[in-house]
């Protein structure tokens, strides 16, 4: 059974597959959810049936999901890889599948100014690319991992929990690593870590989402490195916010100086269904010497970043008011959708941008 619902999910380019106990398969296509009625309704029986599909022989995962309840790993079906997370509903198994794409887009289609570019080939520093589960930061990470990989002679350590995309080297030399307790690599820090001792010019840290973390990854970029890596959070002005509440507050006028030294931007990115295709919206952060003083500051202001951004774009900043204006303008969204995402006293803004682009056009 869990063969002919991955074929259908393939044929129909879906993102997720949702087997739940008591509802029949759903899909996600295009961020809608779609039922499919020609399959009968999940019994508890059947998911543990997709379970122990999944799961097969491998004690160690079944003992992991006995212990924790819980258990993320990887699934490859027809040459598709998929992120499973399985988990339990009143004693019930519940399984939700990701499909990873087995190609990436151009760089070019990401539409980023081109200092994004010029700093992937930095020798030093910190890229953060930020958003929402499902926003599409694994794939623009890959795009980045791609794009240096056929521009750039470097040796690139990836940290990934799983690895989704496989990259085979060209001009750089790629080593992926995926992490977890019987992976090539227990934690993201140790990962890290470890990292400082095999002679990498570019670390990609698949997921900062801790102190310990962030630390390694500070100490990385320190000792002379590129270190990218990806945070859940919504905004760029939201991330700082974000690194800076890992720490004490004896500790974060310290994280405030490395923040501004080291880091060279942050790129968070909504990934949003427009009228033919999802539509990828950025909001880009370069960290001059204003953003950094504005972050250095005693008391951080989110608002402070955010207009600085809006006001930067000479610099290559872009906002999300910006990115929603140019994606109505190309007819790829429509207004009703963006003011879902938009806040109200933000309208009048974006009626003036939009007002502008058009003139220009």
């Amino acid at each position: 059974m869990l063969e002919k619902i991955l074929d259908v999910a393939i044929k129909q380019d879906a993102s997720d597959v949702h087997l739940v106990p008591n509802l029949k398969p759903y899909l996600r296509v295009k961020r809608e959810l779609v039922k499919l009625d020609k399959f009968a309704i999940l019994t508890k029986e059947a998911t543990q049936e997709c379970y122990d599909e999944i799961v097969g022989k491998n004690k160690y995962k079944n003992d992991m999901f006995k212990v924790q309840r819980r258990l993320d790993c990887s699934y490859e079906y027809k040459d598709v890889k998929f992120r499973v997370n399985i988990s339990l509903s009143n004693g019930a198994v519940v399984i939700t599948m990701r499909l990873i794409k087995g190609t990436l887009p151009p760089y070019e289609a990401l539409g980023f100014p081109p200092v994004v570019a010029t700093l992937l080939k930095q020798s030093q520093g910190l890229i953060l690319v930020t958003g929402k589960t499902n926003s599409g930061k694994s794939t623009t990470l890959n795009v980045m991992i791609d794009r240096i990989n056929k521009t750039e002679e470097k040796k690139i350590i990836t940290l990934e929990n799983p690895i989704e995309f496989v990259h085979h080297s060209d001009k750089s030399i790629i080593v992926q690593k995926e992490i977890g307790k019987q992976e090539d690599s227990r934690s993201f820090s140790e990962g890290v870590k470890n990292a400082l001792r095999e002679d990498a010019d570019i670390l990609v840290v698949g997921e900062i989402r801790d102190k310990e973390t962030m630390d390694t990854a500070i100490e990385m970029a320190e000792s002379g490195h590129l270190v990218i890596g990806t945070i859940h959070t919504k905004s760029c002005a939201e991330t700082i916010d974000r690194i800076i509440n890992f720490y004490e507050p004896k500790e974060q006028i310290n994280i405030k100086y490395l923040m501004s030294t080291l880091l060279r931007a942050i790129i968070s990115q909504k990934l949003i269904r427009g009228n033919n295709e999802l539509v990828l919206i950025p909001e880009i952060m370069i960290v001059d010497n204003v953003v950094a003083g504005s972050i250095r500051k005693e008391k951080f202001s989110v608002s402070e970043l955010e207009d600085l951004i809006q006001v930067g774009s000479d610099k290559g900043n872009v906002g999300y008011i910006y990115s929603f204006a140019k994606a109505f303008v190309e007819e790829k969204l429509s207004l009703d959708t963006i003011k879902m995402y938009v806040e109200e006293q933000n309208y009048e803004t974006l009626n003036r941008v939009i007002m502008q682009m058009k003139i220009r056009k």
